[in-house]
């Protein structure tokens, strides 16, 4: 895996960072999609009558009765998009991180302040936003979609296309901007707790090369964690404006004043536990290099199984 420490000796080439990404996150998402599809409804699910506030009262509601009614492939709704693209995203996110951390600094023997290591960490969720913003609105799209039993696209491709018919690039990429707002300070958070716990977590005189694999998964599952108390308020925005009807909402101040009228400030929460569930495991996973050879095997396996 990447070597993303800060010091002196650390320097790793962009393109390392590049592939230990792409492996990384498809572990991320074989891990994770399941809880994801469930956070995704959560956030977007409306009231069905004054008697009835939403339909899924939890979680583990929402998990039931998605089970109940698609069976286990339902958990994965949606995971074409993001599994095509999670591999080059994550990949350039490694990339960007350690571009950032190269051009932060100019002297190798300098060891990187925890600040410059947020701002690389910021840099690569600037970089991700081209790959991540239309696979978020596609993934979104057909996430709901089966939930509503309103089946509009066939997959992740036909709602490319459709989008892409209808409006343009402008609909294919609805979203980018709340995108960046929610990966950008949020991932500056995730590289910065990580780097921080591999350090805290290294004893003196030792190398954070020499940190057991249960340390490395507590720092990557914290960081994990992290970073989705960050970003879970604008994915909450986002996952609504992406999914809306077209002239729903005019932009960002639009949906935050709708969401805040109707729900409060709890609803930009909505689908917390389900984040929070998928965040550990799922960042954790990442970080071990010999379960993510094996688990993205085992992602294509399960994908090719449950389409």
């Amino acid at each position: 895996l990447s070597d993303m420490g800060s010091g002196p000796s650390s320097r790793v080439s962009p393109g390392k960072d590049f592939v230990a990404g792409g492996v990384g996150g498809a572990c991320l998402l074989f891990v994770g999609h399941p809880l994801d599809t469930i956070k995704v409804r959560l956030q977007t699910q409306a009231k069905i009558s004054c008697s009835h506030d939403v339909f899924y009262s939890g979680t583990y509601d929402c998990f039931r009765k998605t089970v109940s009614k698609e069976g286990f492939r339902g958990l994965y709704k949606g995971m074409g998009a993001p599994l095509a693209g999670v591999a080059p995203m994550m990949a350039i996110s490694f990339f960007g991180y350690g571009l950032g951390k190269q051009l932060l600094q100019p002297e190798p023997s300098i060891p990187h302040t925890y600040t410059q290591i947020y701002l690389s960490g910021t840099l690569a969720g600037v970089f991700t936003t081209v790959i991540v913003a239309p696979g978020e609105r596609i993934k979104c799209l057909l996430q709901v979609q089966a939930a509503s039993g309103q089946l509009k696209y066939s997959g992740p491709v036909d709602c490319a296309v459709q989008l892409y018919k209808e409006q343009g690039l402008r609909s294919v990429y609805k979203g980018t901007i709340l995108t960046l707002l929610r990966d950008v300070p949020s991932t500056g958070v995730y590289f910065l707790t990580y780097e921080y716990l591999k350090h805290l977590l290294t004893h003196e005189g030792e190398s954070v090369h020499q940190l057991s694999t249960p340390k490395i998964l507590l720092a990557g599952g914290t960081a994990g964690i992290l970073n989705w108390m960050v970003a879970l308020p604008p994915d909450v925005l986002k996952s609504n404006f992406q999914t809306a009807a077209d002239g729903r909402y005019k932009g960002l101040k639009d949906v935050l004043k709708g969401l805040l009228q109707e729900e409060g400030a709890f609803g930009l929460y909505k689908g917390f536990n389900a984040v929070m569930l998928r965040a550990f495991p799922a960042n954790a996973v990442k970080y071990f290099t010999f379960w993510q050879k094996c688990l993205i095997l085992v992602s294509y396996i399960w994908y090719v199984i449950v389409q």
